[in-house]
């Protein structure tokens, strides 16, 4: 069975956002689908998400799935950039992301050493990053290097902010069809190829 993990957002949480209705749709579609709660929310540290995301993936393999929304989708190419050999998930879908800490302290510890997305690049059969217009943290820009390092697919969407807020605040995103799709895109390519 293909197997999904959602990392969320820095201060984001299992229930947070889109993360529900994304889980309930690829259930729906025989996926597991794993949203940890990771630790220090508030006050993210970097060796403690890339410990828990290890322990939640296992042995990484091509039915795994990963989506991280922001400093999730930071920590998903963190992990991949230090798989080894031989090893290699199934896709990675980044909404938000970012190389570099945005001028937020709290977030410098993901940056001490440069991202390295060439070597990201060779553990996942694909990538898509998906942006909006009007983020107010996370320039398009990143996308660009996504597109362009990564070989992702880029998905602009408009008017979107940073893919966030609660289940119960208007305005907030809820539903983020584009994640699933994406999912379906990695797991029926990889049916293709076994028809093949």
């Amino acid at each position: 069975m293909k197997k999904v993990i959602i990392i969320h957002c820095w201060e984001g949480y299992p229930e947070y956002c889109w993360y529900p209705y994304v889980r309930e749709k690829l259930e729906g579609y025989g996926f597991h689908v794993s949203v940890p709660a990771f630790p220090h929310t508030k006050l993210p540290q970097l060796n403690q998400w890339l410990d828990m995301l290890r322990d939640v993936v296992g042995v990484p393999h091509e039915e795994i799935i990963l989506v991280g929304h922001s400093i999730g989708a930071v920590t998903i190419v963190r992990y991949l950039e230090k798989l080894m050999e031989g090893q290699k998930i199934g896709g990675a879908v980044l909404v938000a992301g970012f190389t570099d800490d945005l001028g937020y302290k709290e977030l410098a510890n993901f940056f001490v050493e440069p991202m390295d997305l060439s070597a990201a690049k060779r553990y996942s059969k694909g990538f898509v990053a998906i942006h909006s217009d009007n983020d107010p943290y996370v320039s398009l820009k990143y996308g660009d290097i996504f597109r362009d390092q990564l070989g992702a697919e880029l998905i602009i969407k408009h008017a979107m902010k940073h893919f966030s807020g609660s289940a119960d605040t208007e305005g907030s995103c809820i539903e983020l069809p584009d994640v699933v799709e994406a999912v379906m895109k990695f797991s029926a390519r990889d049916r293709i190829k076994e028809v093949r």
